[in-house]
């Protein structure tokens, strides 16, 4: 692997920034919360939607699309530079249940149909999608999913509830895993259906509120809701491997050690300013050592992140390199808000909403929110497991 960059790398990543310089508000300093997007307000949620819709102006949103529907079959390399810019500017804008996970989906399992009706919206920013794969009874272990879906004339007709669903109540529309065939064995009997609209009738949408008291999360029940055959991804019961295949796109890890980076610099930056005992923290020799620590391993995750990327360019899949940059970068989003708890002492329990709060809240927000990065897509032990028995060749149970 190649730790340098080309000359048009280096000059789009320029480009990038001055493009987030330029379009972000003066002294932006990101949305509060572990997610730019999912956990925004109103009020930062239209603001989200404006930038996703400068972002398809430029290209940037399908730059890893192929020609043929409109990307720039960008190099992974430069789709890993575009991520982390975003993410250490606190940027938001990307859209990574249409663009990222459904559209290469359908790419792959769509119909022509599918592709011409729904690729078009999804590269220019203008629908957002939510995904219905996680049931009370169903998480980790998602091939137990029960929400049916029987067969009615040109229908199909769903029963069911889905939970942990980001973005329900913001989305349009929502890729979903039904079971079809309640008989056969669990990995099959599975079919992935497209719900054009969650609106409705049917579908009742009620918010789950984290600890650090975003919406983020629904749970979403179905009623007897039809949805049209012709929605049908991929061959019937065989929804398990389509399935499968999107999350292959839902995880990456660049964005991980950005997250960490951009927090652990105004950690260093606020230690440098302020007094405990009547010197500066930045002196405290306990302090400096664990920002050392950090500050390596961030930068471990990142070239994990790049290794990864670069195993792409070449064709590879990986597999057992995803799951440990998944497993290092979200542990380091926890070691960085749990520093920023020792370093602003009683503060850190403070929230945007207080006056008092320093780092805007920042520290109360992150502390809460990653306590969910070692279960939310695949939870650690998951990942341990891949690594174990697809890196290391261990033997399953």
């Amino acid at each position: 692997m190649r730790f340098a960059f080309t000359k048009e790398e280096d000059n789009f990543r320029q480009e990038v920034k001055e493009f987030l310089k330029n379009e972000l508000p003066k002294n932006w300093n990101g949305v509060v919360g572990n997610n730019l997007e999912e956990g925004a307000s109103d009020k930062e949620w239209g603001f989200t939607l404006k930038m996703r819709e400068k972002l398809a102006k430029k290209g940037w949103l399908t730059m890893a699309w192929p020609k043929e529907y409109g990307g720039q079959n960008a190099s992974m390399i430069k789709q890993v530079i575009f991520a982390e810019e975003m993410t250490l500017a606190r940027a938001p804008g990307r859209d990574g249940f249409g663009i990222r996970m459904l559209a290469p989906t359908l790419m792959i399992h769509g119909t022509e149909e599918q592709k011409t009706n729904y690729l078009p919206d999804i590269a220019a920013g203008k629908v957002q999608w939510c995904q219905g794969y996680s049931e009370p009874e169903s998480g980790s272990d998602l091939a137990s999913l029960q929400t049916r879906a029987v067969e009615d004339g040109d229908d199909f007709i769903i029963n069911g509830t889905k939970v942990w669903t980001s973005s329900a109540h913001r989305a349009d529309k929502m890729f979903i895993l039904v079971r079809t065939n309640p008989d056969a064995p669990k990995h099959r009997g599975i079919s992935f259906l497209l719900i054009d609209d969650m609106k409705s009738n049917g579908i009742q949408v009620n918010p789950i509120i984290d600890m650090a008291d975003r919406h983020n999360f629904n749970m979403v029940t179905f009623d007897n809701v039809r949805v049209p055959k012709k929605n049908l991804v991929g061959e019937l019961n065989r929804g398990w491997y389509v399935g499968a295949t999107l999350l292959d796109f839902e995880r990456s890890g660049v964005e991980y050690s950005s997250r960490c980076l951009s927090l652990l610099e105004e950690l260093i930056e606020f230690a440098k300013t302020n007094k405990r005992g009547g010197k500066l923290i930045s002196e405290d020799p306990n302090i400096k050592k664990e920002i050392t620590e950090l500050y390596t391993e961030i930068n471990v995750s990142r070239g994990m992140s790049y290794k990864i990327a670069d195993m792409q360019s070449k064709g590879e899949v990986p597999n057992k390199e995803s799951s440990m940059s998944k497993l290092l970068g979200t542990v380091l989003e926890q070691k960085v808000a749990d520093l920023g708890m020792k370093m602003l002492g009683l503060y850190g329990q403070l929230g945007p909403k207080s006056k008092h709060n320093k780092l805007q809240g920042k520290i109360e927000q992150e502390y809460l929110s990653t306590v969910s990065a070692t279960i939310a897509a695949g939870t650690s032990e998951i990942q341990r497991g891949i690594i174990a028995t697809r890196g290391l060749g261990l033997p399953k149970g």
